[in-house]
């Protein structure tokens, strides 16, 4: 047997080591800088404890601090284990059960002895978190056989995780961490990897932040645990600034904008869909005519299509098959009025409302004979749907169960889906700008496990879709570009959109899909050059993705002081005196006439109040009237988020205003 090994390093150089060596070794052969800064390693590209001995000739990359993503990923996954360590020390009888990352921290799942924990042991728990950092216990990797480790846990009186640990399939390694030495090291089943010990985690850079409860692997039918959440980081820096960004969302949460403004409410009589209030909907009837003039520019022409089709419809499209579970269907048959008899048969044929908006599109296009001079064909719809979300995943109107998606589906030649792609990425960017989001990442959704379509079909879809953001110019490192393997529709890759808000949050909201399935799966063909038959390539796109979420993600990113040209009001005429309630009508009148949205206060209330009031709802303009005002014919403007007050004459006023409230797409260039 040979007992040496080779290593192959990033560089391409190459070390021979013996049996037993690990990824410390080396980097301590590198050097004592790298050895200090070394926190674990990838091996032939898997993560890996940087104490785990090589078992064959590996390459090798060290991770240090400075590969972010790795090395949060291992720290939330230690604090999650320190977290159950010293619950287990405070609260002994505790059984512990699973403790994963999660996208800003980690969270960790406890069956209690006594009772369940509340917001109040946190200030505890923390403490001894940072107990067991400061002990620096190494965290060390051991491989068990099931029986052995079944026994152990049993006899440790931890039923969780010995049913877990039955359940594991056979033939796959169970490995345990041991945290510290001897008969008191704690144990936790745990596939890894981790830091080489506690002490490399800083104790100043975590905090727990709350808990809730969660049933035994999700299931309501199991026992209730209690669930303790924290947020982890490398640093005492980074924490900080993402508690900062945790206040600047509470202060921006759009459900509570949205009550301050007046603009929306929910409630359980409706789950998951929206009561736009007047103010609302003048602000979803601005962004909905700013798109509509876009798309018309763009060359797109509008339809309307049912919301409730036959299921044999969607059974065609293949959404029966793969999508039915969030589906709303619907009998078709008349309910019986009779009081003692069931309200329906059950024998009726089936419907369903629909949860997109692309097998309709198809019906359209199908009408008719299409020429190959007919293409591209981009056809938009505002239109409504329904998807049946979860009650537990609902959240204000960023996530909801009716929507209106600015949906569009263009219809082209294969020869043209480079260009139409292209454009899409050129009015995508000029829009995401007009509404104040200058930064956005692309990325580039690749093929499912489970998918319709040839090997060859998506090797040419996800060609297209690469060339095209080339040629858009947006394939660089400064719009994020990203290929996500298996993140793909069942149908069709997709290029995914990612903005990022004012307060640095990221969202996926714009998309295109490259789809040759449902044009074949419906029967859409248009006549070529040749006079023969040819099927449409279909591209679905979204920019806003739905309004009611980016409606959502506005109000969050402006904090509800919107762009003039978007602001429900646009400004309110207060009054000092009511000797200047006359000149506020007229000065109303005259700006209403000039097309702003305004309202008048004439209350018997001191001007401080109504500053202050028009403030929190956010007017950007409050003019404001006394008796001077009234005899000279000027306003006293006060802008929001300025202490200064401006006395200006009304005409001049007007002329300002207007100019400030035009939609970017209708300021004149030059």
């Amino acid at each position: 047997m040979n007992d040496m090994l080779s290593i192959t390093l990033p560089d391409g150089s190459v070390r021979a080591v013996p049996l037993g060596t690990t990824p410390a070794d080396i980097a301590a052969a590198i050097g004592p800088g790298l050895a200090k800064a070394a926190i674990a390693a990838r091996v032939d590209g898997e993560l890996r404890d940087i104490t785990r001995p090589f078992e064959r000739d590996a390459n090798l990359a060290l991770v240090t601090s400075r590969d972010e993503a790795d090395a949060l990923e291992l720290a939330r996954h230690d604090y999650a284990h320190v977290l159950a360590e010293a619950v287990q020390a405070l609260f002994p009888g505790t059984q512990i059960t699973f403790g994963p990352s999660t996208e800003d921290g980690f969270y960790y799942d406890f069956a209690p002895k006594d009772r369940q924990f509340t917001d109040e042991d946190l200030p505890a728990i923390e403490a001894e978190m940072r107990k067991i950092i400061a002990r620096d216990e190494p965290l060390i990797r051991e491989v068990w056989s099931r029986a052995d480790l079944i026994a152990r846990w049993q006899k440790q009186g931890e039923s969780f995780k010995a049913e877990w640990a039955a359940e594991l399939p056979e033939g796959e390694e169970l490995t345990v961490y041991r945290a510290g030495k001897g008969e008191n090291a704690w144990l936790d089943m745990c596939r890894g990897p981790h830091l080489a010990s506690t002490g490399k985690l800083d104790p100043q850079a975590f905090k727990l932040t709350r808990v809730s409860g969660a049933y035994w692997r999700g299931d309501q039918k199991n026992a209730m645990l209690s669930r303790i959440y924290g947020t982890g980081w490398l640093n005492k820096k980074q924490l900080d600034a993402h508690l900062l960004r945790i206040e600047e969302a509470a202060k921006r949460d759009h459900r509570k904008i949205g009550q301050e403004m007046d603009l929306f409410h929910l409630q359980s009589e409706a789950q998951g869909s929206v009561f736009w209030h007047p103010k609302g909907y003048l602000l979803w009837r601005q962004l909905e005519a700013y798109m509509r003039r876009r798309l018309d520019a763009a060359g797109y022409q509008e339809v309307k299509t049912p919301q409730l089709m036959d299921a044999r419809q969607w059974e065609a499209s293949g959404h029966w098959g793969k999508y039915r579970e969030n589906m709303f269907v619907v009998p078709d048959e008349v309910p019986n009025t009779e009081d003692d008899g069931p309200v329906l048969t059950g024998e009726g044929d089936l419907m369903a409302l629909k949860p997109m908006n692309c097998p309709a599109h198809v019906l359209i296009f199908r009408q008719g004979i299409k020429s190959y001079r007919d293409l591209p064909l981009r056809l938009a719809e505002f239109g409504c749907c329904h998807r049946n979300e979860p009650h537990g995943a609902l959240h204000g109107i960023m996530r909801v169960r009716q929507f209106t998606q600015d949906d569009a589906h263009i219809f082209c030649r294969e020869d043209q889906i480079v260009d139409e792609v292209r454009l899409f990425c050129d009015l995508l960017d000029l829009i995401y700008k007009d509404l104040g989001f200058a930064t956005y990442a692309i990325k580039l959704a690749l093929r499912p496990e489970k998918r319709f379509g040839t090997e060859e079909m998506w090797d040419k879809a996800e060609a297209n879709l690469r060339d095209a953001v080339a040629q858009a110019g947006r394939a660089g490192p400064e719009y994020g570009w990203e290929e996500l393997p298996g993140e793909g529709a069942f149908y069709s890759p997709k290029l995914e959109f990612h903005l990022t808000d004012a307060i640095g949050r990221t969202w996926q909201c714009g998309t295109i899909q490259l789809d040759y399935v449902l044009p074949e799966r419906l029967d859409a063909s248009y006549v070529g050059a040749d006079g023969e038959r040819h099927r449409p390539v279909m591209l679905h796109r979204a920019i806003l993705g739905t309004f009611e979420r980016f409606l959502g993600i506005l109000i969050e990113h402006h904090a509800g002081r919107f762009p003039m040209w978007l602001a429900p009001v646009q400004a309110v005429v207060a009054t000092i005196v009511s000797d200047a309630d006359d000149y506020a009508h007229e000065v109303a009148a005259a700006l209403s006439a000039a097309g702003l949205r305004v309202e008048t206060d004439l209350r018997n209330e001191k001007i401080n109040y109504k500053v202050r009031e028009h403030s929190l709802a956010k007017v950007p303009n409050l003019l404001v009237l006394g008796k001077r005002e009234a005899e000279e014919g000027t306003v006293a403007l006060r802008q929001l988020g300025s202490e200064r007050q401006q006395v200006m004459p009304l005409d001049a006023l007007i002329a300002m205003l207007v100019a400030q409230a035009s939609p970017p797409d209708l300021i004149p260039s030059g």
